[in-house]
């Protein structure tokens, strides 16, 4: 519960959306944590089934309007992308899943929505501020992070992906 509240002040905080965005960051933040959750059906997915593509792991939840905005932007990133082994994780913070639902009823999304019902790979992954975002290689391992709203679709940042895509 004390992490929860220290989250909600921690996005009171944060700057607004619309900010300048700034380029990914290069990660230094140690070993990748495990991810294994259930999406919106049931099925489980583990970080560690798609090793050898480059995953974007992106924290969000439905309240925060910073990651809602930039919902429409990784589905476009994930269109542009869709030939090439990319995935997308998206890691909904602790909410019914009725609320998910009806927020994915206005925004039809092509890619997993895991629940992350009782916060723990939140707390794994060490996310503090939301929308956080985490950019997998093909080798297991975070290469870059990002904390706000992000056009994903943007050219450079298409450019930074295709740069980790195995040859």
């Amino acid at each position: 519960m004390r992490f929860a509240a220290a989250l909600l002040a921690a996005l009171i905080l944060w700057p607004p959306s619309g900010a300048a965005e700034q380029p990914l960051r290069l990660w230094n933040g140690g070993v990748t944590p495990p991810l294994q959750l259930a999406d919106m059906a049931g099925k489980m997915h583990r970080l560690a089934d798609y090793r050898g593509k480059v995953v974007l792991v992106n924290f969000w939840a439905t309240w925060c309007a910073p990651c809602r905005e930039e919902m429409p932007s990784i589905e476009r990133l994930r269109q542009a992308m869709k030939s090439k082994p990319f995935a997308v994780l998206a890691v909904n913070l602790a909410e019914p899943p009725a609320r998910v639902r009806d927020f994915l009823q206005s925004m039809p999304l092509g890619f997993p929505i895991l629940l992350d019902a009782d916060m723990a790979a939140t707390q794994a992954w060490k996310v503090r501020q939301l929308p956080a975002s985490f950019i997998v290689g093909p080798d297991g391992r975070i290469r870059y992070s990002y904390i706000g709203d992000l056009d994903w679709s943007r050219d450079a940042v298409r450019k930074t992906l295709t740069e980790l895509l195995p040859r």
